[in-house]
């Protein structure tokens, strides 16, 4: 890619890496690939092993992306070596339901017809996105570390000491926490989080089924907590299904047969005759957000900075916003000469991110309060809402943007633009 090169690091030959990044998942490698696209010279370390994180065989974990999250990767030249397996979302439908019954005739359906950027998003299995960012990470020559930790880290007016669970120590201009909700980064920093649980847990499998999908993504609220149906290629769909903790709990100890007996009346002839095809799996859910997302020479990144709940599948999407700020804000510190381990560069980053998150979480938080129960009134006003909104084709589009990723203060990266 063509991009500007940022001023020279004068700094640099005092330090081992201009920028280290605690934690390898899918933020971790993002952001290398982003500041080193940027021009910096980034370090990653990850406590897993590659061998690990690149497990190709399906095993159902898969994303809801974003149109701005799509332009992150394709603004990385990353998109090219997904494309072909990513399963366009081309319709989104939101309603109500109770189990057996099937949707309420009152909903919202987004098409990707009434915005002009193409598909709303894309579904992209981790058994390709992983590995690829693996392999555009080994391409572009960012130090890997894989199997190595950071146990503990020390910080002065210069920069960053780490020292590594090998023993050896690494000198930084900043240290960068992509390390996960229980971010070891943020705990050593101090910075606290502040949530709660919802008394709720997501059944998460994936299926083949004999309706095809045509590319439609749902969300049904049902009692217990959103069902949501996506798309996945060649006729399959990922399954996040919620429920109460302790009934998720018993039901995720059933068989394969005693699974799907619960689960088809939830689908009910959404599609048809469903059959398992990976191995099940289950995630509790609540909400955490940092009450910081940088301290002294540290930022936060991705879960390490907030975590939310999963209605519209906006975890990842939301982290690789934090990616696109966070390099965009170090990128053109660097070319204005600023230390990018100032406190002053760092907060231009929280300003920005913080109240995209605080009001994502606001918003996951009371669609789940209001649609996660079976309340005659509430119910009846909620199809009402929904109804009234897929009504009226302005304030429909001005949803549909919303969950393509396209509105706000958007960093360059999620405008498909180079640093």
């Amino acid at each position: 890619m063509d991009n500007p090169a940022p001023a020279p690091h004068v700094w640099r030959m005092s330090y081992d890496s201009d920028i280290l990044i605690a934690g390898g998942g899918l933020n971790g490698t993002t952001l290398a690939l982003a500041l080193t696209a940027g021009g910096f010279n980034v370090t990653l370390v990850d406590p897993r092993a590659t061998e690990t994180r690149a497990a190709r065989d399906f095993d159902g974990r898969s994303y809801a992306m974003s149109v701005a999250s799509c332009r992150v990767l394709k603004a990385l030249d990353i998109w090219p070596a997904l494309s072909d397996d990513a399963q366009p979302i081309l319709d989104i439908k939101v309603s109500d339901g109770r189990v057996g019954q099937g949707p309420s005739p009152l909903f919202l359906a987004f098409d990707h017809a009434e915005i002009e950027e193409g598909p709303m998003g894309h579904m992209v299995e981790d058994r390709h996105l992983r590995p690829t960012l693996l392999d555009a990470v080994a391409a572009r020559k960012i130090t890997h570390h894989a199997g190595v930790a950071i146990c503990d880290h020390t910080t002065d007016a210069g920069g960053v000491t780490a020292t590594f669970d090998t023993g050896d120590s690494h000198r930084t201009r900043l240290l960068i926490g992509c390390d996960g909700k229980n971010s070891a980064i943020g705990a050593r920093v101090g910075i606290k989080r502040t949530g709660w649980g919802y008394d709720q847990t997501s059944l998460v499998c994936a299926v083949t089924h004999e309706k095809p999908h045509n590319g439609t993504a749902h969300q049904l609220f049902l009692e217990a907590g959103p069902l949501a149906i996506l798309p996945l290629s060649q006729n399959r769909a990922s399954i996040v299904w919620t429920e109460r903790t302790a009934r998720a709990e018993a039901i995720a100890h059933l068989d394969d047969e005693g699974y799907l007996d619960i689960l088809r009346p939830r689908l009910c002839d959404m599609l048809v005759a469903i059959y398992l095809v990976v191995q099940r799996g289950s995630f509790p859910r609540a909400r955490a957000i940092a009450n910081d997302f940088i301290a002294d020479r540290v930022a936060l990144v991705g879960d390490a900075a907030h975590a939310v709940h999963p209605i519209a599948g906006q975890g990842l999407n939301a982290g690789l916003k934090d990616v696109a700020a966070l390099a965009e804000v170090l990128t053109d510190a660097a070319r204005r000469g600023e230390d990018i381990g100032r406190h002053e560069v760092l907060q231009r980053y929280q300003t920005w991110r913080r109240f995209d998150v605080m009001s994502l979480a606001v918003a996951t938080d009371s669609f789940n309060r209001l649609f996660s129960n079976d309340n005659t009134l509430l119910r009846a006003a909620r199809d009402i809402g929904l109804g009234t909104v897929n009504a009226l084709p302005g304030l429909r589009r001005r949803f549909i943007r919303e969950a393509a990723g396209l509105t706000g203060d958007l960093p360059r990266l999620a405008q498909g633009k180079p640093l």
